[in-house]
Order: C-alpha cells, then structure tokens, then sequence
C-alpha cells in the first residue's frame, strides 16, 4: 500500500505510544501528537528507522490542529490512517464533586479533540478512497459507570456516537470508522483516579500494548474489512 501516513494522536504515552509503535514496526510513517514535546520526543528517539516523527499538539485547540495536519500533509501526503487516543480523566467524577470547567476540558480533549483530527483527515481520505479511522473510545462509552465519571462517560458515548455517525456516512467513500472499547488499562491516566490503585490491581489490568495490539490487528485488514467495533478488556473485569 502506498502513501502508509499515520497519525496517531495522544502519541506521548499510554495507548497511542504503543499504538504508534506497533504502526511504525508495520511499515507505517506515523505523526504521533502530543500535549507533551518531551514525552513525543522520547518515543522518537527510542527508534533509528525515522518512522516516528514528532507534532507537539494540545487536540483541543481547533487551529493548532489544523496546523499540525497541514504540515503532515504537505510533509507526505494525505493521512490514510487516524488513531483519536487523546484522552484524560479527572479525580473528581461524580455529580457532587467535578466541577464545570472540568467537563469542558474532558469533552473538548476526548470528544471535541477527536472530531477535530477526524474533520480535518477524511477529505483526504475521500480523495484517497480509503481510509481507516480508529477510535480509542472506552466500555465507558457504552456502559456508564461511576468508575469513569460523569464527564468522562459522556465524552466517550460522544466519540462511540461520531465514529457510528461517520463511519455510516463515509463507507461509500471507502472510509471505515472502528470503534475499540478497552477496559481497565494500567496507563498514566491511572494517576488521576480519586482513590490510589493498588500495585495488585494494576497487575490484573490491561496494558497498552494489549490495545495497540487490537490496533494493528484492525489496521493489518485489507480496505474490503471493516471491524465496527472492538471490545477489549480485563478477563478479572466484569463487563455485565
């Protein structure tokens, strides 16, 4: 496949790092995004190949985005392949305790950030007639549970809602949308629970090369295979 374009938001760290590994190891040339240009720059320099490359980023700010974009753009040519893994959380979650500028935050990074990236690939996807968008959403975007929050629910049934919405849209055009819904995972954003988790339990969670995995399985398929949608968790996690 020519043109292998990448661009894997929330790159520093967690789910889209492993992501954008597991992309570069199969031949794909990744943007890996980031609010944090020291963590981004890590994972670049963690390989000699050049197929990581760096685009410090904030995913809710709609102009730096269209920014980041038109310089992947113009480096290499349309995105064929978007990963929307930004995405943070708070202590405080419930009703009582999260404040509103915390909801904006947590629905401008996870679900307006997503729409951003993913308004600004799929004209160029179109223009390909092909293309892959993959959500990094949550079984808190299909169930919601105190564990996630309120603010943290809601984003993810936002992003499970677009990529539905888009992926119905853009089939003719080639274009597939596939929702992955990770459980558990032991990533950074675990520092942000309201009760310290246990070294015991982390050991019973996923980890973020068990998602990664799910995404380069999803990306290995050829343009006639959609996967719609993913659910990946625990096996000690309950999902009824």
């Amino acid at each position: 496949m020519e043109n292998k374009i990448a661009w894997v938001t929330g790159g520093g760290s967690g789910i889209g790092a492993a992501s954008a590994r597991v992309l570069a190891d199969s031949g794909w040339t990744v943007a890996i995004s980031g609010r944090d240009a020291r963590k981004l720059e890590e994972q670049v320099g963690s390989r000699a190949d050049g197929r990581l490359v760096a685009f410090p980023l904030d995913v809710a700010d709609r102009a730096a985005t269209a920014a980041v974009h038109q310089q992947i753009v113009e480096r290499w040519g349309p995105v064929r392949l978007l990963v929307n893994a930004a995405g943070l959380n708070v202590p405080r979650r419930s009703m009582a305790d999260l404040l509103p500028e915390e909801w904006d935050k947590l629905l401008q990074t996870n679900a307006t950030g997503a729409f951003n990236c993913t308004h600004l690939v799929v004209p160029g996807m179109r223009r390909l007639g092909d293309g892959l968008i993959i959500q990094i959403g949550s079984i808190a975007g299909l169930r919601a549970s105190p564990l996630g929050g309120i603010a943290y629910n809601a984003s993810k049934f936002a992003m499970t809602a677009m990529g539905i919405g888009i992926g119905e849209e853009e089939r003719v055009h080639g274009i597939r949308v596939t929702m992955i819904h990770p459980g558990e995972v032991d990533t950074p954003i675990m520092q942000y629970r309201p009760k310290p988790v246990s070294t015991e339990h982390r050991e019973t969670m996923l980890k973020a090369e068990d998602v990664a995995a799910a995404v380069g399985f999803v990306a290995s398929l050829p343009p006639r295979a959609h996967v719609w949608e993913l659910v990946i968790k625990p096996t000690a996690q309950s999902f009824v």
